[in-house]
């Protein structure tokens, strides 16, 4: 009887041990506008998906937390994070001097280029051949910023990025400039837009844009768990895995 008694007591500290390791694992909050496919975007069954949804749970997987997932439009993104309404922005955000005055950012993840999107029958092979023309681009993005560096080009913005692709599909402006695996996905994987429009070139640039998490100033710990699991990610493969799955080329 005794023998039972302590049995029973050890499976007893045994669900309690197990049900506080639970309650202690952290929920980390993660943004996401869910505009930049195949990063982030919301598929045919309203679900939220891309590479960057894949890859933050698997950081979370390897570095011990749990994920929330919120789709927040871009245009607000960064002051919900210092208003506190969530931890992390895993949102394609490129490492830029003015966003680190601000916030602070996990190791890089992910490196882009801007690509620029034009029709089909275009010759053109950079913005010096294209003054006086307009192009799209999303509000507050490194495409927007690049743009503004060509005060010969007029740059027009747009809340989602498919909006601007929608306008130059119908002639109502002459370029979209965007990340280029974005761009790939729009010019030469949607088949509404492959036969009217294509990649014309790589805006140059000082060095390649490297997308990262941002968290807000001064929070080390969160940092440096996200450091922990993008390295396992990397280490794993994992992160292979996750382009191979996302990043079709237009032969697939």
């Amino acid at each position: 009887m005794k023998k039972l008694w302590y049995l029973a007591l050890a499976a007893i500290l045994g669900l309690l041990a197990a049900g506080s390791a639970f309650a202690e694992e952290k929920v980390v909050t993660v943004a996401h506008d869910c505009t930049w496919p195949p990063m982030e975007f919301v598929n045919e069954k309203q679900e939220l998906v891309g590479y960057s949804f894949d890859y933050m749970d698997a950081v979370a997987k390897e570095a011990g937390f749990k994920v929330e997932h919120k789709n927040v439009q871009w245009d607000g993104i960064f002051a919900g994070l210092a208003n506190g309404q969530y931890d992390v922005i895993a949102s394609s955000v490129t490492v830029t001097p003015e966003r680190k005055r601000q916030f602070d950012f996990s190791e890089p993840y992910y490196e882009v280029l801007q690509a620029v999107a034009l029709p089909i029958d275009s010759t053109a092979t950079s913005l010096d051949q294209l003054k006086g023309k307009t192009f799209g681009a999303q509000i507050g993005t490194t495409g927007k910023f690049a743009l503004d560096k060509h005060p010969d080009v007029i740059a027009k913005s747009y809340d989602e990025v498919g909006l601007a692709f929608e306008d130059l599909i119908n002639g109502r402006i002459d370029g979209v400039v965007c990340d280029d695996p974005v761009a790939t996905q729009f010019a030469l994987l949607n088949k509404d837009y492959a036969k009217k429009i294509k990649i014309g070139f790589i805006i140059p640039a000082e060095q390649v844009e490297e997308y990262a998490f941002a968290v807000n100033k001064g929070n080390q710990e969160l940092v440096d768990l996200l450091n922990k699991g993008i390295r396992a990610v990397k280490e794993k493969g994992i992160d292979a895995q996750l382009k191979a799955k996302w990043f079709k080329s237009a032969q697939d």
